[in-house]
């Protein structure tokens, strides 16, 4: 179990590093060059951004492998898995809320952010999102045997919902010819494919597990 923990975990790695950071440059700019894709991984932020989506999924996926093999309590897993899931949800509310902005309103949506500290503001706007998460999934999971299980579907589901709004989102600031929203909904969109990427990894052990359990069951009973 271990060994295909590792194998889904460096695969999502390569994916996420070698496809997606460069699939968000190439959505929001029309052209680009070699220096552009050496800026990218120049950038503190590209890196940031990957290793939360990255540990994100670490996480999940480390979590269930630990589960089925070391039988700890669930109580013990369900504020990592709580606190994991919360934050990636909190990635895909403030991708979907600023998709709907910049769909709307173009480049003047980041007119509302305040000019004196606008960082500051930022991180509220994705801590905010993440404590609601927390504190909902929380109180959905804390008797749960399973929250993994749990926390796939809602992943996915939410992956898709932010598809289905950043997609057509990017479509409109392009056509519009927009300067700066396009960067925001192709990050909205490559985050979203690599959460839903991400919630198959779980997912694929916990097949995996169900099917050697089911092997066991069938044994024993011969």
């Amino acid at each position: 179990m271990k060994k295909w923990g590792l194998v889904v975990t460096i695969f999502f790695i390569i994916v996420v590093l070698a496809l997606l950071v460069p699939a968000t440059l190439l959505l929001a700019k029309e052209s680009t060059a070699a220096a552009d894709f050496r800026e990218l991984y120049q950038n503190l932020g590209t890196w940031m951004c990957a290793g939360v989506v990255i540990a994100g999924g670490v996480l999940l996926l480390w979590l269930k492998v630990d589960t089925t093999q070391q039988r700890l309590k669930p109580r013990t897993h369900v504020l990592a898995s709580v606190a994991t899931t919360a934050l990636l949800m909190a990635i895909l509310t403030l991708c979907i809320v600023a998709a709907v902005g910049v769909g709307i309103r173009g480049d003047n949506f980041f007119n509302v952010l305040p000019n004196s500290a606008p960082w500051a503001a930022l991180a509220s706007a994705f801590l905010v999102p993440w404590l609601i998460w927390g504190i909902l999934f929380y109180r959905l999971w804390r008797e749960s045997d399973d929250p993994i299980s749990h926390a796939v579907s809602w992943l996915f589901r939410g992956s898709v919902l932010e598809l289905l709004i950043a997609v057509p989102a990017h479509l409109i600031v392009r056509r519009r010819h927009d300067c700066s929203a396009p960067a925001v909904t192709s990050f909205g969109i490559t985050s979203g494919l690599a959460i839903m990427l991400m919630s198959f990894g779980p997912g694929v052990l916990l097949l995996y597990k169900k099917r050697m359990e089911k092997y066991a069951r069938t044994s024993a009973g011969k």
